[in-house]
């Protein structure tokens, strides 16, 4: 969520921000801008009308003292109490009205709300506008390999060596669905304990989050309510009258673990990465060079995800950046960073830079860790804030990166290390996870 001061102060700014990224949401700051008017004129009418009640009140309670005198003196009333009624007839007007400003302070709350809601991240200035056309591949990491021969495609790989079962993968639970067997099963786990021991290694804490979220972890995350059919809904939760989805990312989950929580300056950066599988009800397109496990209803993914202050935002940043290049190339593979254009970041991203795989069959790259920094914006949609050292309160920053997701470096590793004889060689780095097997051969 943005912050509605900056709305107020500049809103120009804040839609030149967000055409940027591709969205007009004019109609949505200037109707903000005229809820936030009518909220505020509302507290002060509001306001003035309790205070005219209170002094009703207090001339009241003088007003029967005096009358009490009165009778003590055996003198007439008739005026006072004449006084007393109107002023209580008055509050009684007061008070309806007051109720009313409620009701209707209740409804252009929740409308300001729904329209903050709506709102999508401001890109860092330094991003290029406009979408995919403007992304700007920044650096290029390992050699790409030189094939004598023609390379087989990750589908018929797998499939040769018994390492994917996609038939049966969509006998049981659909298309978009695959099966690990054998050594396919062993080289995933491997993939996965390789990013687990490498992000304990650089002191982050594991985090084994639940897979069935509640619906304002998506808000928090900023999903929802705009991305909340693109999840798998739980449709018999014994929890009645509340929705809950199976997570597409631990960032969902990871993002609200602090959620109407104050921290302490001295707790910050806190560094979690979390295991999960994550379910997508889209699963690509139909392009024949998308078949297979590029995309899928299901797959594995380690996310790493950090809470900053503001000062530390761009170093953890950078961190999250390099740790997620370390991973790929430490599997030896040829990959690119790239740096998204403010309109291919995701809703809730002020910046976003993508690890690109090269997958050969694809003749083409393939984003396996999508880096990104929210800034402010989900702490305020969660209210997570710190206690500075000063005192006072602030929001804190989240930033979230793939660490990494397999289902694309599964193939990229099948294809790129295929040899003429149909066989794969194993990353080093997984060798130790795998008995020490270095090629993976046809039975």
């Amino acid at each position: 969520m943005l912050d509605i001061r900056k709305i107020k102060e500049n809103p120009d700014a804040v839609k030149a921000g967000l055409r940027a990224k591709e969205v007009d949401c004019d109609a949505i700051v200037d109707r903000i801008l005229e809820l936030d008017v009518q909220v505020r004129g509302l507290k002060t009418s509001t306001e003035a009308k309790t205070a005219e009640k209170n002094k009703l009140s207090k001339e009241n309670g003088k007003l029967f003292g005096m009358k009490k005198s009165l009778e003590k003196k055996g003198e007439d009333t008739s005026a006072v109490e004449a006084q007393i009624a109107e002023n209580m007839a008055k509050s009684v007007q007061i008070e309806e009205a007051i109720a009313s400003d409620k009701a209707l302070l209740k409804e252009l709350d929740e409308q300001l709300y729904t329209n903050m809601l709506a709102l999508p991240n401001l890109p860092d200035p330094d991003l290029l506008p406009g979408g995919k056309e403007n992304n700007q591949p920044l650096r290029y990491i390992g050699e790409k390999h030189a094939f004598d021969f023609e390379p087989k495609h990750h589908v018929e790989l797998c499939t040769e060596l018994g390492l994917i079962d996609y038939e049966r993968g969509v006998k049981l639970a659909g298309g978009g669905n695959w099966m690990y067997t054998g050594m396919g099963a062993r080289l995933e786990w491997a993939l996965l304990n390789y990013f687990i021991d490498t992000h304990i290694a650089d002191g982050y804490e594991f985090i084994l989050p639940p897979h069935m979220l509640e619906y304002q972890c998506g808000v928090t995350a900023g999903q929802f309510p705009k991305f909340a059919d693109e999840v798998f809904k739980i449709a018999n939760h014994p929890i009645e009258g509340s929705t809950f989805y199976m997570l597409p990312t631990a960032e969902a989950a990871l993002a609200s673990v602090y959620r109407g929580e104050i921290l302490t300056e001295a707790d910050l950066p806190k560094k979690f990465f979390a295991y999960t599988p994550c379910f997508r009800r889209e699963a690509g397109s139909h392009r024949a060079d998308e078949r297979g496990m590029v995309r899928g209803h299901q797959f594995n993914k380690v996310e790493m995800f950090q809470f900053t202050t503001p000062e530390g935002s761009d170093e953890a940043f950078e961190e999250l950046v390099k740790k997620a290049e370390n991973l790929v190339a430490g599997l030896g593979l040829h990959f690119r960073t790239v740096k998204l254009a403010a309109g291919d970041c995701s809703a809730s991203m002020a910046r976003t830079y993508d690890i690109e795989i090269l997958i050969p069959s694809m003749n083409g790259y393939k984003e396996v860790s999508s880096v990104s920094n929210a800034r402010d914006y989900q702490a305020r949609r969660g209210d997570i804030r710190y206690r500075r050292a000063d005192g006072k309160l602030d929001f804190v920053h989240t930033l979230n990166g793939s660490g990494l997701a397999t289902s694309r470096i599964f193939p990229a590793i099948v294809e790129q290390n295929q040899r003429a004889d149909g066989s794969i060689v194993v990353p080093e780095v997984l060798r130790k996870y795998l008995g020490g097997m270095e090629v993976i051969e046809k039975k």
